[in-house]
């Protein structure tokens, strides 16, 4: 009997290994000290962690074997690389109380992806229950690289980093409800004030990329807090 063979789909593949290459490369980079190059690569493998997808969707292209090979990739980029990075810069000092932290992260990031998996097509697509894995990653990549920017050394800043590194890890296995931007329609049509803001958006990104990246994935790490006292105000 001939078994057909079965082929992958190259595009959106390619921004996958895109990422998982950017994780790597940020373990790599933490391990050889360079920290800050190790932080802008976590970055890095968000954006392409975002395309794939929606490039696997616009070219009709999905795939069972490319949502594994995504989560995979997600696990490597977003949960082994930021934990082994602030473990490297910061909390490596810190005896059992620094690894312990790092595998709250790193254990809480493997949780999430596999809650992600095995329930995303029963809950509210307009919100994640927990927080993103690429968002706790740009969290913690952040504060280093903001920190390092700053010139506070890791030494300096361990505690800071121990508490931010277990905060981003207990909120992505939490149920707080962080919204997805999934309903946003990018085909629609919208007003000209509209990429008049998004243009200043990104041009104050580029005026100081450490400090507005952290702070943007910092307010939105909180927004699920936020959200839940408000829902649970309305209720009461």
């Amino acid at each position: 009997m001939n078994l057909r063979r079965r082929g992958i789909y190259l595009l959106p593949n390619l921004f996958t290994t895109g990422a998982l290459f950017s994780g790597f490369y940020a373990i790599v980079q933490a391990m050889n000290g360079q920290f800050e190059h190790a932080a802008v690569a976590i970055f890095i493998a968000m954006i392409l962690d975002g395309l794939d997808g929606r490039v696997a969707r616009m070219t009709h292209t999905q795939s069972e074997f490319g949502a594994e090979y995504d989560s995979l990739s997600d696990m490597v980029s977003f949960g082994v690389a930021p934990s082994l990075v602030v473990y490297e810069w910061a909390l490596k000092g810190m005896g059992k109380w620094g690894w312990f932290a790092a595998f709250i992260y790193c254990v809480a990031t493997a949780l999430r992806l596999a809650r992600f998996n095995t329930n995303h097509e029963v809950i509210d697509k307009n919100y994640f229950q927990g927080l993103p894995s690429p968002a706790a990653a740009a969290l913690v990549g952040g504060f280093v690289w903001v920190m390092l920017d700053s010139g506070f050394s890791g030494e300096q800043m361990r505690w800071y980093a121990s508490a931010l590194t277990v905060f981003a890890g207990l909120s992505m296995v939490s149920n707080l409800p962080f919204y997805s931007f999934k309903t946003i329609n990018m085909r629609k049509s919208v007003p000209f004030l509209v990429i008049f803001l998004v243009a200043l958006f990104f041009l104050l990104i580029f005026s100081y990329p450490p400090g507005v990246l952290f702070g943007l994935f910092l307010c939105y790490s909180l927004s699920g807090f936020v959200m839940w006292y408000l829902r649970r105000k309305q209720s009461a």
